[in-house]
């Protein structure tokens, strides 16, 4: 459910095929949600049988036809109702954290390097957070969607930074 909303949010953007919003996905939410390509197809023809969004053949010359998908009224109003329901909790589920839990059946040095594989794993993608911020400031926003776009991302930054807190003392505290 949570996939579909996603699109049609995407899609009120603008028009976008599959490859596009597969794109989006990578490059603009993809630090609080995943989705492989075979995901964004599935749920696009299921958004098209609702009758949440259409699908236009748009012809091209020297390249295949674009089948750009539109959100329609029906879709909007699915959105709108899902922004409009109130902010949703979901239970985490971190693997990581039932390994951290159980480690004390490992060697010291075993636990260590758990550890510090996690803190190589965060500092990569709060890396790579930054450097999808760079040239953005969600305080110089021009409009409310630059700034809640932006503020996501500052989001996921500060989670990771405080990832790697958290690492850093587990590790200076580890008896």
């Amino acid at each position: 459910m949570v996939l579909a909303r996603l699109i049609l949010g995407l899609l009120c953007l603008s028009p976008m095929t599959g490859y596009e919003l597969k794109k989006h996905f990578d490059s603009s939410i993809n630090h609080f949600w995943n989705a492989d390509k075979a995901q964004i197809y599935r749920t696009l023809a299921q958004l098209v049988d609702k009758g949440y969004a259409t699908v236009r053949t748009v012809a091209q010359s020297n390249y295949p036809d674009r089948q750009e998908h539109h959100i329609t009224d029906a879709g909007r109003e699915v959105l709108t109702g899902w922004l409009s329901a109130g902010a949703v909790q979901s239970p985490e589920r971190d693997p990581f954290m039932g390994q951290v839990f159980f480690a004390a059946e490992l060697e010291r040095e075993d636990i260590e390097a758990l550890l510090v594989q996690r803190r190589e794993a965060t500092q990569f993608i709060l890396d790579d957070y930054l450097s999808q911020r760079e040239g953005i400031d969600m305080r110089a926003a021009a409009d409310r969607r630059s700034f809640l776009m932006a503020a996501t991302l500052d989001h996921a930054i500060r989670q990771q930074a405080a990832e790697l807190e958290w690492l850093d003392a587990v590790l200076e505290y580890l008896p």
